[in-house]
């Protein structure tokens, strides 16, 4: 079991990974927004992290910069969880921070798979 940090601004999306984590034996936290969000992280120490990119306000590419430069924050994985899927978009964005791309809309058992990898990359940091 993880604690897993949804970022997230589309209720049927924070519905959709809840309802996978929770079947799979997670606990799952929601910010929909990236301000409230990177507070969550900072206080309750997620094993995990699932970012949107594209949100209203600040995007998760500003939210994981913030929270990569905080000592509290920065060993925490982070997945890009995005529609962005041109070309390039995967690389840039594991360039900057994200330990994982995980393009929307998202296959149900690779998502659970990934997310799986990822807690076991925090875990071992």
């Amino acid at each position: 079991m993880a604690r897993i940090l949804i970022i997230e601004d589309t209720k049927l999306n924070i519905d959709l990974f809840t309802t996978l984590l929770t079947y799979a034996g997670h606990v799952t936290l929601v910010a929909e927004c990236a301000l409230p969000g990177i507070e969550m992280a900072q206080t309750m120490s997620p094993d995990l992290i699932l970012m949107d990119i594209q949100m209203l306000g600040m995007d998760g590419i500003q939210a994981t910069q913030i929270l990569r430069a905080d000592p509290r924050t920065q060993n925490i994985p982070i997945a890009a969880v995005t529609a962005l899927a041109m070309s390039g978009d995967r690389e840039r964005l594991l360039s900057i921070g994200f330990d994982a791309y995980i393009p929307k809309p998202i296959d149900t058992e690779q998502f659970i798979a990934d997310v799986v990898k990822l807690i076991e990359v925090g875990r071992s940091r």
